[in-house]
């Protein structure tokens, strides 16, 4: 997932420390896009099949909102052609999800899933657009089922903990993303995703030590450093999370980040007291 996505799924803050119901649901949106298949380009979850138009086959992170809107359009058609075709419809339901059309792409992987009901990959996907259709309660039961106890898998674990996140769970979320690193030991995903588990309960400082941790990670992608500039911006310091946040991106796409969070801290009037407090440390330093 591009980290402006990121930033453009998240809203307002209520006071420092408390972050609105919105923003929790948005924060679990990236989570779950992290720890299920899609909306990223690592080799593992990225879909290329000769199945899918040329013009979709690309990772679809780092896309522009024109291209998005050119690989929905593509996909879509082959879609209509072969709804049952399960990369095209993990595929569409993933562009669809990530151009905030949650309930389209809940209907496509229903399909998706009436036509391979055992398929784990199709049953998490599921669980994910259950998910961020707000259909929480069944999406816990949806990736349940592609949960397998003799051999299970990490990812569907921290994408049960997003969801329990969701449900106000934080307890049994931050034991399922334990649980997962029990399973793949300093995975950068997970432990992104327990640092959004405290992002949600306003504890932002030791959100910032696992986001530090997972950035760390030799497997560490943009969504990860992404975050941590998130939580370093949530906290005040613009100046550091403005310098995160440019990294690895396009100046356009770094451009929108930096200016969503402005824009979403603005909204509650934050972002020019926390900007006047960032002016003497600059001074100081210089």
């Amino acid at each position: 997932m591009t980290a402006a996505k990121t930033y453009s799924r998240l809203s307002s803050i209520a006071r420092p420390h408390l972050l609105r119901s919105s923003v929790a649901r948005a924060t679990i949106l990236i989570c779950l896009a992290m720890a299920v298949t899609g909306c990223n380009t690592t080799k593992s979850d990225t879909i290329t099949t000769g199945s899918i138009p040329k013009t979709s086959s690309a990772p679809l992170d780092g896309m522009d909102a024109a291209q998005l809107a050119e690989t929905e359009r593509a996909i879509g058609g082959a879609y209509v052609k072969n709804p049952k075709n399960k990369d095209i419809g993990l595929r569409y339901a993933t562009v669809l999800g990530m151009t905030g059309k949650h309930a389209q792409a809940l209907a496509v992987m229903q399909q998706v899933a009436i036509a391979n009901p055992t398929d784990r990959q199709v049953l998490a996907a599921y669980g994910k657009a259950q998910a961020a259709a707000g259909e929480l309660e069944q999406a816990l039961g949806t990736i349940g089922r592609a949960q397998t106890p003799d051999h299970p898998d990490w990812r569907l674990m921290s994408a049960e903990g997003a969801v329990l996140d969701q449900l106000g769970r934080s307890n049994e979320a931050r034991q399922k993303y334990r649980m997962a690193l029990q399973t793949q030991p300093n995975e950068p995903t997970i432990m992104s995703n327990l640092g959004m588990s405290y992002v949600l309960s306003g504890d932002l400082k030791t959100a910032e030590t696992y986001m530090r941790n997972a950035a760390q990670q030799p497997a560490a992608d943009s969504r990860v450093r992404q975050n941590l500039a998130l939580v370093v911006g949530l906290q005040g310091r613009f100046s550091e999370a403005e310098t995160i946040a440019r990294k690895e991106l396009s100046q356009s796409q770094a451009d929108t980040n930096v200016t969503y969070l402005r824009s979403m801290l603005s909204q509650q009037n934050s972002w020019a007291k926390l900007a006047d407090k960032d002016k003497p440390a600059k001074l100081a330093a210089n």
